[in-house]
């Protein structure tokens, strides 16, 4: 068995699947445990300095 295509992918074809890459989703955000604020998932919260329900920055 070779590792080489069977035949020619036409540039049609190819340029369907490279024009998925460049679309961008919206980050999903979640409410933080502490304080209620939007944030990004599985990040520290910027506005309480919590993560994981530990405090990891001090935020004044």
């Amino acid at each position: 068995m070779s590792i080489c295509p069977k035949g020619k992918m036409s540039k049609s074809k190819r340029d369907k699947r490279k024009a998925q890459s460049w679309q961008i989703s919206a980050p999903s955000l979640v409410y933080c445990s502490r304080c209620g604020e939007l944030m990004k998932a599985h990040r520290v919260c910027k506005s309480c300095g919590t993560y994981n329900n530990r405090e990891v920055i001090a935020v004044d």
